[in-house]
C-alpha cells in the first residue's frame, strides 16, 4: 500500500501555524496525529520539509502532507465468533458477552474484543497509523451488551466528538437490590480512584479530588426484594452505574466489587446490560437506533425474582 499524498494551499489573509491550518484540512487526524506527520517528516512546506507544528506558514504557501499506511499494531487477530449488531465501512457495532475483557491489558493479553474485531477485519483501515479498530467507549469486563468501534480514523474522530459532547444516547439495564430512594431520579457525584483500594473506584466528596458524573435513572418493574432499573449516564467514568447504585443504596445483583457480600439471586455476574445506543453515524444527519436484547442468562433471573 503506497503514501495518501493531500496536497493544500494557505489562502489566509494572514500568516498562521501549520498545525492549526492543517487540522481543518484534515479533521480526520487528531492534533497529536498531524503532530508526529510533521515531527516524522511527512509534511512539507513549499516543497521544504516543515520543522515543527508551530511554524509559521505564509499566504499562498504550498502544504503537502504524506500520509503512510497503518502499520502493523502488533496484535494478532483471532478466530472469536462476534454478535455483530451493525456494520459499514466506519465502523462496527457489536453485542459484546459478558466475560469478555474490551481491549488487552496486562493479564488480558489474548481473547479481547479488539482482538475478534482484527480478526473479523484483518485488512481494516486502522486508528493512529496502526491496524487496529479504535474505542471510544468501554464496557466492564462483566458487563454485556452494545459497544461500538470505529474502523478508520475519520470515524474514530467523529464517534468521540458526539461522546465528548454527550449526544450519544446510552439505555443500560440493571436489577438492583432492594429499590432507590425515589422511583426516578439524578445522581451528580464525583468518582476517583478509592484511596484506600486502588483497584476501585469510589464517589469522592473532596472537593476537586474526583471526575463529575451524572446519570438518571427510573424504575421499570419492582419486585419483593429487588428493582429492575432504565440508567442514562451523561459521562463515562469508570464503574459509574454501579458506583450510582451503591451510592443510592441499591446495589447492582451480582457485583462482586460494589455489590453485597452475599449474592441475591443465581448469577454468575453482575446484572447490568448496556441494551440501547442511540448514535448518528459518519456522514448522515439523523440518529440511528441500536439495541441488544437481555442475554438469556439476565432472563432468567429475572424470572426467578418475580416468583
Amino acid at each position: 500500500m503506497s503514501d495518501r499524498i493531500e496536497k493544500f494551499q494557505y489562502a489566509g489573509e494572514k500568516a498562521d501555524r501549520l498545525d492549526k491550518f492543517l487540522v481543518t484540512c484534515l479533521p480526520e487526524f487528531s492534533r497529536a496525529r498531524l503532530q508526529g506527520l510533521i515531527d516524522g517528516g511527512f509534511v512539507s512546506i513549499n516543497g521544504v520539509p516543515a520543522k515543527k507544528s508551530g511554524q509559521s506558514i505564509d499566504v499562498g504557501a504550498e502544504i503537502e502532507v504524506r500520509v503512510p499506511p497503518p502499520v502493523p499494531s502488533g496484535l494478532v487477530g483471532e478466530d472469536i465468533p462476534l454478535d455483530i449488531i451493525f456494520e459499514n465501512d466506519d465502523l462496527i457495532i457489536v453485542n459484546k458477552p459478558a466475560g469478555m475483557v474490551v481491549h488487552p491489558a496486562a493479564g488480558h493479553a489474548t481473547g479481547t474484543l479488539v482482538h475478534a474485531v482484527l480478526g473479523y477485519d484483518p485488512d481494516m483501515e486502522g486508528i493512529g497509523g496502526e491496524e487496529r479498530p479504535g474505542l471510544v467507549h468501554r464496557l466492564d469486563k462483566e458487563t454485556s451488551g452494545l459497544i461500538v468501534l470505529a474502523k478508520n480514523e475519520r470515524a474514530h474522530r467523529w464517534l468521540q466528538d458526539q461522546f465528548r459532547l454527550r449526544t450519544v444516547e446510552k439505555t443500560y439495564l440493571a436489577l438492583v437490590d432492594g429499590k432507590p430512594p425515589t422511583p426516578t431520579g439524578r445522581v451528580e457525584a464525583s468518582i476517583g480512584r478509592d484511596p484506600s483500594h486502588r483497584k476501585k473506584m469510589a464517589i469522592i466528596t473532596t472537593t476537586g479530588k474526583g471526575r463529575d458524573s451524572v446519570s438518571e435513572y427510573k424504575t421499570l418493574e419492582s419486585f419483593r426484594d429487588h428493582t429492575l432499573l432504565e440508567f442514562h449516564p451523561f459521562t463515562g467514568r469508570t464503574h459509574q452505574i454501579r458506583l450510582h447504585c451503591q451510592f443510592l443504596g441499591c446495589p447492582i445483583v451480582g457485583d462482586s466489587i460494589y455489590g453485597k457480600k452475599h449474592v441475591t439471586a443465581e448469577i454468575s455476574r453482575h446484572f447490568l446490560h448496556a441494551a440501547r445506543l442511540k448514535i448518528i453515524l459518519p456522514n448522515e444527519t439523523t440518529p440511528r437506533v441500536f439495541e441488544a436484547e437481555l442475554p438469556a442468562e439476565l432472563k432468567r433471573v429475572l424470572e426467578e425474582v418475580q416468583r
